[in-house]
């Protein structure tokens, strides 16, 4: 088995698969890559047994047959070379040699057999959806997804298709976003949660592209398949909490602001603040947001006067500035909204502007207790 490739496209494929590979593999055969050549069609794949994905790679060759290749080595060797070809032999004594401009190198190789098969979905779903449209639905809800293991539910973004539109949920129950897109629909109903390895996977791949993504979903798995590419992972198993029903809908009191106003405020400010709790107060009166810290056991304190458009009664509510941070960075609007309507009860983060037609983010935080 021979074929011959052109260095950087090759390593660039590779770099985009790297991305699924655990630095601590329990099977040793998932450190490698699959390369599966038919003709001058070259197939390579990597896999964590919950994901897997393949790349379709133009070649040189008119063999065929499957090796699995060291993925740090090969990975390490290419990122040194120049632009040029490169051939891959498969030698007899269980090694590939690959063959540059200046030199030979021989890697030791399993065989394909041994590699995971990525499993096939029966009878799936199907809904399209544009590259950069998934991209930013993720990366506009990944971050406030959870990290506990007892709760699996919470820790993958929950993915909502409707005949009227896309919802993406996720939440850590301190924090929660929902980003809906009413300009795409899919067929049928259905709901799952993706887990965030993948889904940070797609993100990095798919940011700026006007490329079509072809999702196919069952209950236990999703596919998403896009210009040569495809991964196929296993779903997050449960049942989403209600996130509807922690959204307050009646929400008398309403202040709008400058993102970045605020949001280096709430950085300042919060430097001030317990480091444990990372409290901060926000106090509103009137067109004027005073927002303070304080560290009692360290006598730190800070606080900051902003003008602010507010409709509403005077209140005062606290934040964990940490979560209000993430947020507004989060947002890539000018001016921001905040809906509340008591101290104890969840703040609704909105962008007033700069989003496109059918496109909704609603961001809720939970407030946390004031000790006066």
């Amino acid at each position: 088995m021979k074929f011959i490739v052109s260095s950087s496209y090759l390593l660039k494929q590779l770099q985009v698969l790297g991305g699924i590979i655990n630095s601590n593999n329990t099977l040793p055969i998932l450190d490698n890559f699959l390369f599966d050549l038919d003709g001058n069609s070259l197939t390579v794949s990597a896999s964590d047994l919950e994901t897997t994905v393949s790349s379709k790679l133009d070649v040189e060759s008119n063999e065929s047959g499957s090796v699995c290749i060291p993925a740090r080595l090969l990975l390490d060797t290419l990122k040194t070379f120049p632009e040029q070809p490169l051939t891959f032999t498969i030698e007899e004594n269980n090694t590939v040699e690959i063959s540059s401009n200046h030199g030979k190198y021989a890697l030791a190789y399993a065989a394909g057999e041994e590699f995971p098969t990525a499993v096939e979905l029966k009878d799936p779903s199907e809904t399209k959806i544009q590259g950069d449209i998934l991209a930013t639905a993720i990366s506009k809800t990944i971050f406030a997804s959870g990290n506990d293991d007892l709760r699996p539910v919470m820790s993958g973004v929950f993915f909502q298709f409707s005949t009227e539109g896309l919802t993406f949920v996720a939440t850590d129950a301190h924090k929660l976003v929902k980003y809906t897109r009413e300009d795409v629909a899919a067929s049928q109903t259905a709901e799952f949660i993706m887990p965030k390895k993948p889904l940070n996977l797609l993100k990095s791949i798919l940011a700026g592209s006007e490329e079509e993504v072809t999702i196919e979903y069952n209950d236990s798995n999703a596919k998403f398949s896009f210009e040569n590419t495809t991964m196929i992972c296993r779903l997050i198993d449960g049942k989403y909490p209600n996130y509807e029903a922690v959204i307050p809908k009646e929400n008398p009191n309403k202040l709008s602001i400058d993102r970045n106003q605020f949001l280096n405020s709430v950085r300042r400010v919060s430097i001030f603040s317990n480091k444990t709790t990372h409290q901060i107060r926000l106090k509103i009166a009137g067109a004027e947001l005073n927002i303070s810290a304080e560290d009692i056991d360290y006598s730190n304190k800070a606080e900051e006067r902003l003008t602010c458009d507010y409709q509403g009664d005077d209140m005062q509510i606290g934040f964990n500035s940490r979560f209000l941070t993430e947020m507004l960075n989060n947002l890539t609007s000018d001016d921001v909204s905040l809906e509340m309507s008591l101290p104890n009860r969840a703040g609704i983060l909105t962008p007033v502007d700069g989003l496109d037609e059918g496109e909704h983010v609603t961001m809720l935080v939970m407030p946390v207790m004031l000790n006066n």
